[in-house]
């Protein structure tokens, strides 16, 4: 498969990424999309034929079809792809889109704020939800149990076969949910200044009990 000019479209991916007015990144084509509230730039792609691939694929719905930006795997089918939002988001559905060919993904294992996945050990790990994906003209929204995904910072996302090509191909990434900011406010330990009912207790049974004696 030949391999697509990347230095247009990264530009595209990442101009959103450094634009920090929320408001004014908004994907007006789709509801509650997530477009701009990733962080292209700490996002990553394990096993892509070209490097930083991953961040031209995060695109407005009105680009969705835009082919000429694409992931494709390397050595095998296989792909693990780690996206990072810049809040914490309550995901309701995500779109992966890899075309109508045998090279689109088939399986999508979807893990919420896992850091430490890579090749060694995600095929043993247990995903927070596994996907079965199409192949398909459009790219199809795939709905998540948005429970599992309430407080979610980061996606990793295991790609590990296809509709039966050599390559895998993604074109389109993109979540749907909602997001907020990550406060700033550092959290005070209630415990620390809220006396322990229990301590007290055993100090007094303890006093009572020597005074007896």
């Amino acid at each position: 498969m030949s391999h697509h000019d990347h230095n247009h479209c990264h530009g595209e991916a990442t101009d959103h990424d450094h634009d920090h007015d929320h408001d004014a990144e908004a994907d007006t084509g789709l509801q509650d999309s997530l477009f701009g509230k990733v962080a292209v730039d700490k996002s990553w792609c394990l096993n892509e034929t070209i490097p930083g691939s991953i961040q031209t694929i995060f695109k407005s719905w009105d680009n969705r079809l835009d082919t000429s930006c694409v992931v494709e795997s390397d050595a095998d089918e296989e792909l693990l792809i780690h996206v990072v939002f810049t809040g914490m988001v309550k995901l309701k559905s995500l779109f992966v889109w890899g075309g109508a060919s045998s090279s689109a993904p088939r399986t999508l294992r979807v893990f919420a704020n896992r850091d430490d996945l890579d090749f060694d050990n995600v095929a043993d790990a247990e995903p927070t939800q596994e996907l079965e994906l199409v192949m398909h003209g459009q790219p199809p929204e795939y709905a998540v149990r948005t429970a599992k995904f309430n407080s979610t910072t980061s996606l990793t996302l295991h790609v590990p076969d296809n509709f039966g090509a050599e390559q895998t191909t993604v074109y389109f990434l993109a979540f749907r949910g909602e997001w907020t900011e990550l406060s700033e406010t550092p959290v005070i330990s209630v415990y620390e200044v809220k006396p322990n009912v229990a301590d007290h207790k055993t100090k007094n049974e303890s006093l009572a009990h020597h005074s007896i004696m």
